[in-house]
């Protein structure tokens, strides 16, 4: 798009006092954004209240330096990645998301330049899916979305999510694995990370790394403008996106209150599939998933009853076995045994196994370096499976 073009969608979009759904209005009855800049105000006054009018047709200084920064973000993308802004009115913006009740005005999106240059759509809603989950997971609920990505991103789908700590980062790991591990080039992106941050702005920061390597093999998606701090308003906005991208959402681990059942809420209203892995009914991070399960979503145990659900997708591939790890001893064996899957304390499994403290705590450190037990806040240890 030109100058003038990009100028008005991003004045559009941070016009205060112009929602979303009133700025559609707007387009709807101008036809094009920068049209809205120049139809006779006498036309507007149907959909405008004097603030809004006034408001819209005075630059302000701070929409000025958003265009300004905007600008210098599209030409000046890393080499082998594009920076691009995909509006409405643009052939790339995602279907899916534009059949949503409440579609963003405009995306912010950085990827690998081939993933723009392909003839294959950008944004592969229907191959698309959305995991999600706690951002204070247990050691097995991390596993289960590393691997359950790796396996789903391994037989051709995108796996989209929102780069926070927790699931979403090991679910982005497992799709960036499948795509080290020779994923199709045709498959489109690996994985899709949603931010609720201006693009230029890592949230939170310790992933900025993963961000990298997102850009890389995948897409960076905000609707956010550049410099968009990290503000808690718009993280559920963000969530609408995330399950607008894709297919279904898959919810790994969360709380009653969470914002994983936000998305998933919102992927029902959509039309999308619904999809969560049972847990541990002692399990906090669990009840959210349990409370979908029993609302009607799909119970998950393996990459194919996902598959199974989503149609004109092929089969899981079987996942490699993993190496061979030292083999338990009759002790380790028959601590495991004790231990369950549940989180456990020492005094719990001093009564369990009639074993000293001294023992336990040697087998549980020799298991935990095996990475067959995570140690837990509290005091507390839990068997882990890894597939």
């Amino acid at each position: 798009m030109d100058q003038d073009e990009l100028s008005a969608w991003l004045r559009l979009a941070q016009t205060p006092g112009i929602s979303r759904a009133l700025a559609r209005r707007l387009l709807a009855l101008c036809g094009s954004a920068p049209a809205v800049f120049t139809h006779p105000p006498t036309a507007l006054r149907s959909v405008l209240d004097p603030a809004q009018m006034a408001a819209l047709l005075t630059l302000a200084p701070a929409q000025r330096d958003a265009i300004q920064a905007c600008t210098q973000w599209l030409q000046s993308a890393p080499e082998g990645l594009v920076h691009a802004l995909i509006t409405l009115g643009d052939a790339r913006y995602p279907a899916g998301l534009l059949a949503t009740e409440d579609p963003p005005l405009l995306l912010h999106v950085a990827g690998a330049a081939r993933a723009f240059e392909g003839a294959a759509p950008l944004f592969p809603e229907q191959r698309a899916l959305a995991v999600v989950g706690s951002r204070h997971p247990s050691a097995q609920g991390l596993i289960d979305a590393q691997r359950l990505a790796h396996e789903l991103c391994a037989a051709g789908l995108c796996i989209v999510s929102g780069m926070a700590l927790g699931i979403d980062g090991a679910a982005h790991e497992g799709a960036l694995q499948a795509a080290q591990a020779g994923r199709a080039a045709d498959a489109g992106p690996a994985t899709i990370a949603v931010w609720g941050t201006g693009l230029d702005q890592p949230y939170p920061r310790r992933h900025a790394a993963l961000a990298q390597r997102i850009a890389r093999a995948g897409l960076l998606v905000s609707e956010y403008p550049l410099g968009a701090p990290p503000l808690p308003a718009h993280f559920p906005q963000r969530n609408r996106i995330i399950s607008g991208l894709a297919q279904g959402t898959l919810v790994v681990e969360a709380a009653l209150a969470s914002g994983s059942l936000i998305t998933a809420r919102l992927a029902l209203e959509q039309g999308r599939e619904v999809f969560a892995i049972p847990g541990s009914i002692h399990a906090p991070q669990s009840r959210g998933c349990h409370a979908l399960l029993r609302q009607g979503a799909k119970l998950v145990e393996t990459a194919q009853d996902v598959l199974e659900e989503l149609q004109g997708l092929p089969k899981a591939a079987a996942p490699a076995t993993a190496p061979a790890g030292p083999r338990a001893t009759a002790m380790e064996r028959e601590l495991l045994a004790a231990l369950g899957f549940d989180p456990l304390g020492l005094d719990e499994l001093v009564a369990r196994t009639g074993w000293s403290a001294a023992q336990l705590q040697a087998a549980l450190l020799e298991l935990e370096l095996a990475g067959r037990v995570a140690r837990l806040a509290g005091g507390l240890f839990q068997r882990v499976e890894r597939g």
